[in-house]
């Protein structure tokens, strides 16, 4: 059965992708499954770092379980299949807590976009990047055209989907997208994790808000938080507080 796992070890978690039989396609349930491990991982202190891997050595994931969406209408498929799969996205997008992707496969279609998501990729020198799409008759529906334009050239993004053209792991690394090349992707991705978790988590926090706001990802909440931050750890709040509670005037004269 298709599932999403969430393993904890120390400060890293783990996101586990299960459905090696169909090459670890997307299914609705695991679409569930990913949403609700990020609220857990977001709500938990002691993970800085979050790997997402895949069960298996044959792909890291084709992409959208065509059994889930075939059957759709027009509506249905763009209410429920592809703006679902963006708010899953997004959600993990814009995690706080650094993301790596652990590309040890083909990532095909919604496997390409999800990895996407992640703030660094390694990827298996054999592994490779693909936007299927139109050649069973739909477009990218997961940011493809979208999230994917900000992290590669659009003239690359248009030979993928236009003409089907795969990329390699090496041409990902020369483009940018790939952080690491390695025939052991998960042993890399753990030794950055660990070093992501041995620095300030704060810090790491605050730089990944930074970044994602000029990349346009989730900055209205980003600036938001950054501000919030900033000034809940003010005097001015602990008097703010402190005089609603007590029901008086708050006096910020000695800022």
């Amino acid at each position: 059965m298709s599932a999403v796992y969430l393993n904890i070890s120390g400060h890293i978690g783990e996101l586990v992708l299960d459905n090696p039989d169909k090459l670890n396609a997307l299914t609705v349930s695991m679409l569930e499954m990913l949403e609700d491990h990020c609220d857990t991982i977001e709500n938990n202190s002691a993970i800085r770092v979050v790997l997402l891997r895949a069960e298996g050595n044959r792909a890291f994931c084709v992409g959208a379980d065509i059994n889930a969406w075939a059957g759709l209408t027009s509506f249905e498929f763009a209410r429920n299949w592809v703006r679902r799969g963006h708010r899953v996205f997004d959600r993990l997008a814009q995690l706080a807590q650094p993301t790596i992707a652990v590309i040890s496969g083909p990532a095909f279609g919604g496997g390409l976009e999800l990895a996407a998501t992640c703030d660094l990729r390694v990827m298996a020198p054999e592994a490779t990047l693909a936007l299927p799409e139109t050649g069973i008759g739909i477009v990218p529906g997961w940011s493809g055209t979208q999230r994917l334009v900000r992290q590669l050239p659009p003239a690359i993004i248009k030979e993928m989907a236009l003409l089907g053209t795969r990329l390699t792991a090496q041409r990902g690394f020369d483009l940018g997208f790939i952080n690491r090349v390695s025939a052991d992707t998960l042993s890399v991705a753990r030794a950055m994790a660990n070093e992501i978790a041995s620095k300030s988590s704060s810090a790491t926090e605050v730089a990944k808000y930074m970044i994602q706001i000029k990349l346009g990802e989730g900055a209205d909440a980003s600036v938001e938080a950054l501000g919030g931050g900033l000034t809940a750890g003010t005097h001015d709040k602990a008097e703010g507080v402190a005089a609603f509670l007590e029901k008086r005037k708050a006096d910020y004269s000695n800022n």
